[in-house]
């Protein structure tokens, strides 16, 4: 039982590794990899190595795992899961709109609960595995019930399935596939935690302004002391994402103008 869950630990270590490495290597459009896990935090110059750093640590963790039982790639393991998931907490707080990047470009969607659970719960996977008496190639042999529950969990953590889907449908990146209709997405938002939370600061709940910018629509309204309040919501996925941010009329005018980005 302790040795089930190594098999999932070293897949997941393996294809984060080489996304991230294809991802680099494919450079894809201007500013992806801004916009992708680790290399959010680092300046410019180092977005490309702090992803390949962060695909070595991976891939060296994965070998380790899979030849040997030794407790430093056990618990590099664990420490590895543990630091991601406070580098995903403080995506969400410092940039709501980048994506986790854990496997490359295709973890571009911001980052969500379900992200942030994985990496939770891949913490106790290896946490749970720090004892396994057999290396990992062993228990790659004898797959268990507790390996299939463990990749149950994972899948259902998982948004990077539901991009690769649209991806596979679409054939296209988000920015680039026509979005939902405006009363589709409006209709999300008003279902989300996010709007209920504050609904009541809101004067009206029509929007008086919605635009779309790469992979979000945005509808602005007003509170109750006509500031803008304004909600992104993603356009990918079935449970989007959703933002908010309050723009005082003080800071309002103040703002410079600028031409909405079309997708």
């Amino acid at each position: 039982m302790l040795e089930s869950q190594l098999p999932l630990l070293i897949v997941l270590l393996l294809l984060g590794t080489t996304a991230k490495v294809i991802t680099v290597g494919s450079g894809g459009e201007p500013g992806a990899l801004s916009r992708l896990g680790p290399a959010v935090l680092v300046p410019d110059r180092m977005l490309a190595p702090a992803l390949l750093v962060c695909a070595a640590g991976e891939l060296v963790l994965a070998t380790g795992l899979l030849l040997t039982t030794h407790p430093f790639f056990r618990w590099g393991t664990v420490a590895f899961f543990a630091l991601s998931t406070y580098v995903l907490l403080e995506l969400r707080r410092r940039r709501p709109d980048a994506g986790c990047g854990c496997f490359g470009e295709v973890s571009s969607a911001p980052v969500g609960l379900r992200s942030v659970g994985r990496t939770v719960v891949l913490t106790g996977m290896a946490g749970v595995s720090v004892w396994a008496p057999v290396p990992g190639w062993v228990a790659m042999t004898q797959p268990s019930w507790y390996t299939a529950a463990g990749m149950a969990v994972l899948a259902l953590l998982s948004p990077e399935i539901e991009e690769m889907i649209d991806r596979v449908r679409f054939r296209a990146p988000c920015e680039q596939r026509r979005g939902p209709a405006e009363s589709v997405t409006l209709s999300r938002l008003r279902s989300s935690g996010t709007w209920r939370a504050h609904r009541g600061e809101l004067a009206s709940t029509e929007p008086y302004d919605s635009w779309r910018e790469l992979c979000w629509r945005f509808f602005a309204f007003r509170n109750h002391d006509e500031d803008d309040v304004v909600f992104a919501v993603y356009l990918s996925g079935r449970r989007p994402a959703v933002r908010m941010a309050v723009v005082s009329a003080e800071d309002s005018g103040s703002l410079p103008e600028y031409t909405p980005v079309s997708a």
